[in-house]
């Protein structure tokens, strides 16, 4: 599925699509080139699911977490993108923040991706025109829940 976003708006209304659907041991993998808003749909996702305040860009720490009451469900949020390998996912301790949480995972592609995974929904986030574009797509978990 192909979704519009012209402007921050339609992102901020797609993230609040996901957060709706949002259930624990989903991933979120969100793909695209640098500035294609990965980072700004991940903060309307966890902007939707209660976070008030500001939300970091986990590009230098890896990862963020986010815990009830704070947020409606445990979520991790994760910028990939200074891996080099799949194995160091491992060694930043991504598999136990995910216990019993949901995951936002930007550049997931470097972690070896998740599409495998029932649970992930892909996005692809690339310009269009003066906006962008997300090419969606979800594992088995997300049928009859695609935002």
């Amino acid at each position: 599925m192909i979704v519009s976003l012209p402007d921050l708006e339609a992102v901020q209304a797609l993230g609040r699509r996901i957060a709706e659907r949002l259930q624990p041991g989903d991933v979120v993998a969100l793909s695209g080139g640098l500035g294609a808003g990965k980072t700004t749909l991940a903060r309307a996702i966890i902007a939707a699911l209660g976070h008030e305040g500001e939300v970091p860009s986990p590009t230098f720490s890896i990862v963020e977490t986010y815990d009830p009451p704070q947020v409606r469900l445990p979520l991790v949020h994760a910028d990939l993108y200074r891996l080099k390998d799949p194995q160091e996912a491992e060694e930043t301790g991504l598999s136990e923040y995910r216990h019993g949480a949901a995951l936002i995972a930007e550049w997931p592609e470097m972690a070896g991706g998740f599409a495998h995974e029932a649970g992930c929904l892909s996005i692809l986030l690339e310009s269009d025109g003066e906006g962008r574009k997300a090419t969606v797509n979800g594992g088995p978990d997300w049928l009859g829940r695609l935002p």
